[in-house]
């Protein structure tokens, strides 16, 4: 693909659909090459607005107004980077050539909600999974797991459409169940009353496999894999995240394996984040995202491209380099208030122990448990790593 001038008739115009901090950080990728960004999301004054050519506010399931604003602006790439999107529309528009989805809207489409990837996982390419049921009313969830061939406990209930944890409950016992029920309808995002209940694994950890599809020399798609990141999740979000997380040589091979086949499935090029449970030289598949995942902000320290430049890189037909450049970790900041254009405090201690940084997203609005920042820091090892990005988190004072 030629790369134009912004804001002329030359120009190499990408629309983001979705402007959070993980959209943000790819416009900022765009920019540096000379592509003309257009970020869209469903509130004003979003992080990727912040950033962008233009902004546009829509609710992006909404599939009128999603082909009318696509239409209008006329982008070459469409880059979806959240969930709730009217991925059908992306469908047709691809089809007419009106724009490329990234990496496909087919892709898209799929793993838009939960069921369609754990079924192309575990049903058409016969990946290792958890077990796992759909139900779409509180008595089919009850049957999933309590029934005569149910799924038992613990068990982990989601919203087959939602992101960073949202509706995501861990139950231990039956006393639990309606209470996840009701967490799960009010964390989905679109397509609410339909969930996913999964057995519980007993897993040593649970990682990030970070996989890109780029052109090679030749024109040719190579698969290129990061190295692994480990994470841990508080009620299913990200609360901390490291790199490179250490796994035996035939679990790594196993969990390169199952990204290849699953992304290779989906097709097209970009940044897949394929999350993998492991126990040992065990491994199981849990989810992936067609886009840069949340636990890979940690890339921003530790790699010598992040995983945003390699999103963007991949997506305009660019050489991509996944190589590590250091251990490092990231550590989550909380709004820890609710609050509109709240400050933050303590910034410059914080940064004042030497191999850090952070991250603060601009987010025009605070709430208690709402991802505000991102702190980063490297080491000669992870353990050194993740005790500085967590002095850093901890060091950060928001406040209204």
């Amino acid at each position: 693909m030629q790369i134009g001038t912004p804001l002329s008739p030359s120009a190499t115009r990408v629309m983001l659909l979705g402007a959070g901090e993980l959209g943000k950080e790819v416009i900022i990728a765009l920019q540096r090459l000379g592509v003309e960004v257009v970020a869209v999301d469903r509130y004003p004054h979003a992080p990727g607005h912040q950033v962008s050519h233009r902004a546009h506010v829509i609710d992006m399931a909404d599939a009128s107004a999603l082909e009318a604003l696509i239409r209008a602006e006329q982008p070459a790439l469409v880059v979806p980077e959240i969930e709730a999107i009217a991925t059908e529309t992306l469908l047709k528009l691809e089809a007419e050539g009106v724009c490329r989805v990234i990496p496909t809207a087919r892709a898209a489409n799929l793993t838009m909600n939960r069921e369609g990837i754990r079924r192309l996982a575990a049903e058409t390419l016969a990946l290792p999974t958890s077990p796992y049921a759909f139900a779409d009313t509180y008595e089919a969830l009850q049957s999933a797991v309590e029934g005569p061939e149910g799924i038992g406990y613990p068990c982990v209930i989601k919203p087959v459409m939602s992101s960073s944890g949202k509706g995501q409950t861990k139950v231990e016992g039956p006393g639990e169940l309606k209470a996840a029920w009701d967490y799960a309808q009010a964390g989905g995002r679109v397509n609410r009353g339909r969930v996913i209940v999964e057995g519980f694994i007993r897993f040593d950890y649970e990682i990030t496999l970070l996989t890109v599809r780029a052109l090679g020399a030749e024109g040719q798609v190579q698969t290129h894999f990061c190295a692994p990141i480990g994470h841990r999740q508080v009620q299913g979000d990200y609360v901390e995240s490291w790199q490179p997380q250490p796994m035996s040589p035939a679990a790594l091979a196993t969990a390169r394996d199952m990204a290849a086949a699953v992304t290779g499935n989906l097709g097209g090029l970009g940044l897949f984040g394929v999350e993998c449970f492991v126990q040992e030289d065990r491994v199981w598949f849990s989810e992936v995202s067609p886009r840069p995942h949340d636990t890979g902000m940690v890339t921003m320290i530790t790699q010598r491209q992040s995983e945003f430049e390699l999103h963007a890189r991949a997506i305009l037909g660019l050489p991509v380099d996944v190589s590590l450049r250091n251990p490092g970790a990231s550590a989550v900041i909380y709004g820890g208030l609710d609050g509109t254009g709240i400050r933050y405090e303590g910034v410059a201690a914080a940064l004042a122990e030497p191999g850090t940084d952070l991250r603060l997203f601009g987010k025009p609005q605070a709430f208690v448990r709402r991802r505000m920042g991102v702190a980063l820091a490297e080491g000669e090892n992870v353990e050194v790593a993740r005790d500085k990005a967590k002095r850093v988190a901890q060091g950060v004072r928001p406040y209204s």
